[in-house]
């Protein structure tokens, strides 16, 4: 993904339930946007309806966040930290063949 896409705010596209007749159409608007397509039921929130790419992004971004939260409880319990380059050298050694 992007990152031109990632900063290029959009407002959210909102669609009535009946415009899944037309699954083309949505299917189409979610893999040019990428973005999710809200879609509403007598007026109120009920389906978000997005791209594969788009979903695994968001996962892959859930991710990340989960495990900088991790590591943020893991320093304010005084885990001590690894170093990088130790860490890089050590994987070196062990893979690099």
């Amino acid at each position: 993904m992007k990152v031109e896409r990632l900063l290029d705010i959009q407002m959210p596209q909102i669609r009535p339930i009946t415009d899944l007749r037309n699954t083309n159409e949505i299917s189409e608007a979610c893999h040019k946007q990428h973005e999710p397509i809200f879609i509403t039921k007598n007026g109120y929130g009920d389906l978000v309806v997005m791209s594969i790419d788009t979903y695994e992004h968001l996962m892959s971004l859930v991710e990340v966040y989960k495990k900088l939260s991790e590591a943020e409880v893991q320093i304010a319990q005084g885990i001590p930290l690894l170093d990088g380059e130790e860490v890089f050298k050590k994987l070196r050694g062990k893979y690099a063949k």
